[in-house]
């Protein structure tokens, strides 16, 4: 039992990233292959490419320039992407393999701010912001047509469908649509009837007919044999894209007829099908709650029939062309990431609330993201229930609810409540049963609030709508904002931090108050009770974790070592080690025997707000101010068993050495006494060739028949024995094994061996001195042997 309880509490060492989940999509141009497999979008000076199926990054194109991408396009075929950059150069890449083909630059006096490819994949037409617009030919790489006249920027480009026609259209600035011909060079026509900024452009099956769209709330249809418009269609909203929809029928969006059917996507959120004939629209999407919702771009793949929408908070939503029904989801950035849990019974999903209305949940076997709509404003605060099915999710609209995912990984909100005033800024679940929560506001107020045992029993169906909480007991703690509170083990006792620079403990379920714990010299960001002793730690903007005794409120210890605000405590390895986060962007493990920080995590570049450990105790969470949700693993065994093979693979191999060298087997010995990468041991082996009655042979044998990498490698020794005058003898013999066999230009393309021979030479010559003056004194000697006149020593007195 004494052991199973020491393995249990074994000590931590160390953590290590086990996964990452990082922005790919800051805002700007999103793409779909035609087979729907493969997602591009920009990410900063990035192209960032990603598997649909799995989320997961394929690609990650830079250019050798490092500036922001503003431009790219992928051809018709999938197989060419250019990106444009800031710096006026244009990249042709093979995208699969992750490198440029040709680099050249773009001519235009500004950035390139659209790109359009023709039907063939062969001509590539550029929109600059110097209102100048041109035309490469990709395939024998040089421009074809350069065509002025745009006032400002040119953020449209987009070639007729038919390449036959060889015409290219352009929208600036003015808000006029022009048409040029490749043919002659030449503008045939100055479309004008939009107010604002056309949005995009979509052509006809035939090419007959062309819809644009605009920031004006309207969309227009245009006759391209007479250049005039056929029909003016108010929308209501400001418009990102319009797309024409395939010539079938799709009953669920309202197409019960032939003729031209558009799809809208615009401010208000929703996408819309309207009929270009009446004007009317005949079928709207069901509009989700709260702000972030506005549509920026949208984009159809005929062939996979896929329809990819791009929303302002950077949500990528993949739907079904023919019936809009959502089939993936991708969170594209989440901004300041303010709170991370686990989820589920066995941790497979973490939830994360950012700075937004929304709450994102992830599998982490398969990327898989699902987005969760109800808070209407940003979601400040989250915890977990015992069982890991139920969560609960605090705001700024002074509202909390409760989620349950079910066994397929589909969460909804089962549950919601009002009654603070103010922003409801920290949440706790009950911890042995899932009885109740929880919540601190800014209002200074505390509330309890009780979870309907309807919500307990799995049968409860979920099509009702959310259940309405309504707190028990509201109790004032404190006289500024509460900024966390904590659920003791046992659900009796309640703790919380706050602004005031204070902690207090109540009794549960009554509220009272049963004791204060003063001494930090800052608010208080965090308070978490031990697993297994009655002791309560708290984290404060003063720089310190403070450990309290619950029968008499007295500190027991601090822990200081963060530079700025700690923000987040956790209790690891059954409640004798801590995890804290701060603000410094550092992740600190202490043992709180002996007070010492044990390690420091370093991999976010900003607040880490979130921190969170799994119910094995394997597994650490993070989510930081840098938009990064951090996995860590503990590696503490890992890495034990990793040093214990090593120091037995030293034992075997110093003892496989030991044997070479009473067999005489130098040159074994020598190689694999290089191998382990030891100094001394190679001198031990250069010293036991130096011994041997015929060494100078043996030590050119030697060393002549080692591989090159080992010859450079005992180059480098020679150089740290050579510092020594006990042994330069060695470091001189292998030296000069080396200078007599080996070719100059071969010893000059060692790796190093300028800096080498550097370090050599001063100690060289101080060695050669020392021996002249030995040598010089020696012969002194030998002159004085020789000329000195010893006198006749007595006889010995003979013994009686």
């Amino acid at each position: 039992m004494e052991e199973a309880a020491a393995g249990l509490s074994r000590f931590k060492a160390n953590y290590a990233v086990e996964r990452k989940i990082e922005p790919f999509y800051k805002g700007g141009k999103v793409q779909l292959d035609q087979t729907g497999q493969h997602l591009f979008c920009v990410c900063g000076t990035k192209v960032n490419i990603l598997d649909v199926a799995s989320g997961a990054m394929l690609q990650s194109l830079e250019q050798e320039d490092q500036e922001d991408i503003t431009a790219f396009d992928l051809s018709p075929d999938d197989e060419v992407l250019v990106t444009a950059s800031r710096a006026l150069l244009l990249a042709h890449w093979a995208w699969r393999e992750g490198s440029v083909i040709r680099l050249w630059k773009a001519i235009h006096t500004a950035p390139v701010a659209s790109m359009a490819f023709d039907p063939t994949s062969t001509l590539l037409a550029t929109g600059g912001c110097d209102g100048a617009v041109r035309i490469w030919d990709i395939v024998r790489h040089y421009g074809t047509h350069h065509f002025r006249g745009s006032p400002g920027v040119v953020h449209l480009v987009a070639f007729h469908p038919d390449p036959a026609r060889l015409l290219l259209f352009s929208s600036a600035t003015d808000a006029a649509i022009r048409i040029w011909s490749l043919q002659d060079q030449s503008c045939l026509a100055v479309l004008t009837a939009h107010y604002s900024a056309v949005t995009s452009l979509t052509f006809s099956t035939d090419g007959h007919t062309m819809l644009s769209s605009g920031r004006d709330k309207i969309c227009i249809v245009w006759d391209l044999r007479s250049h005039q418009t056929l029909r003016t269609i108010p929308v209501f909203e400001s418009v990102e894209a319009a797309v024409l929809l395939p010539e079938e029928l799709a009953p669920k969006l309202g197409v019960k007829s032939t003729g031209l059917y558009f799809l809208t996507a615009g401010s208000q959120g929703t996408l819309r099908v309207w009929e270009a004939a009446s004007g009317q629209c005949v079928h709207t999407q069901q509009q989700l709650p709260g702000p972030g919702r506005e549509l920026t771009h949208c984009t159809l793949v005929r062939a996979a029939g896929l329809l990819l929408t791009v929303t302002a908070d950077h949500n990528l939503l993949l739907y079904k062309a023919h019936s809009l029904k959502l089939q993936k989801q991708f969170a594209g950035y989440s901004e300041e990431v303010l709170d991370v849990r686990f989820l589920g019974p066995e941790d497979s999903h973490i939830v994360v609330a950012s700075n937004s209305p929304c709450l994102k949940v992830f599998e982490l076997q398969t990327s898989a993201c699902q987005i969760l709509h109800g808070h209407t404003d940003i979601v400040l605060a989250l915890d977990v229930f015992r069982k890991g099915w139920l969560f609960a999710s605090c705001a700024k609209d002074q509202s909390i609810r409760i989620w349950r995912m079910n066994k397929t990984g589909e969460v909804t909100c089962v549950a919601q409540g009002s009654g603070h005033t103010h922003s409801v800024g920290t949440i706790c679940c009950s911890r042995l049963k899932e009885t109740f929560l929880v919540t601190g506001s800014q209002d200074c107020t505390v509330k309890l609030w009780p979870v309907p045992k309807a919500l307990l029993s799995k049968s409860t169906a979920s099509d009702g709508g959310p259940v309405l909480l309504q707190a028990q007991a509201t109790q004032r703690c404190h006289d500024k904002d509460i900024n966390s509170v904590a659920v003791a083990p046992n659900d009796k006792l309640l703790a919380t931090g706050s602004q005031d620079r204070t902690a207090k403990l109540w009794s549960l379920p009554q509220c009272q108050l049963l004791g204060v714990f003063s001494g930090h010299r800052r608010g208080l960001w965090c308070v978490q009770f031990s697993p297994m002793d009655q002791v309560l730690a708290t984290a404060s903007a003063d720089g310190t974790v403070k450990l309290w005794a619950l029968q008499d409120f007295s500190c027991l210890k601090t822990f200081e070592g963060h530079d700025a605000s700690v923000l987040k405590v956790a209790f690891v390895s059954r409640g004798t080690q801590l995890l804290s986060s701060g603000s410094d962007g550092l992740v600190k493990l202490w043992t709180i025997k002996n007070n010492e920080c044990i390690r420091t995590l370093d991999a976010h570049h900003d607040k880490v707000w979130g921190l969170h450990c799994s119910r094995l105790d394997d597994r650490a969470l993070t989510g930081a101010s840098d938009s990064c949700v951090i996995l860590w693993k503990d590696v503490t065994e890992m890495e034990q068993a990793e040093e214990q093979a090593k120091r037995e693979e030293q034992v075997v191999k110093q003892q496989e050495l030991d044997n070479l060298l009473q067999e005489k087997r130098y040159l074994r010995a020598l190689g694999l006494a290089i191998s382990l990468d030891r100094p001394h041991t190679v001198l031990t082996v250069i010293q036991a060739i130096r011994k041997d009655p015929e060494a100078l042979e043996k030590l050119e044998a030697t060393v002549l028949r080692l591989r090159r990498d080992q010859k450079e490698a005992l180059l480098r020794f020679c150089v740290t024995w050579n510092t020594n005058s006990r042994h330069c003898h060695e470091a001189q013999a292998v030296l000069g094994v080396l200078l007599r066999h080996e070719a100059p230009e071969e010893l000059l393309a060692y790796e190093g061996v300028q800096s080498s021979l550097e370090a050599l030479l001063p100690y060289t010559e101080r060695h050669f001195q020392r021996l002249s003056r030995t040598l010089q004194a020696a012969t002194f000697l030998d002159f004085l042997w020789h000329n000195m006149k010893l006198p006749t020593l007595p006889a010995a007195p003979s013994a009686l």
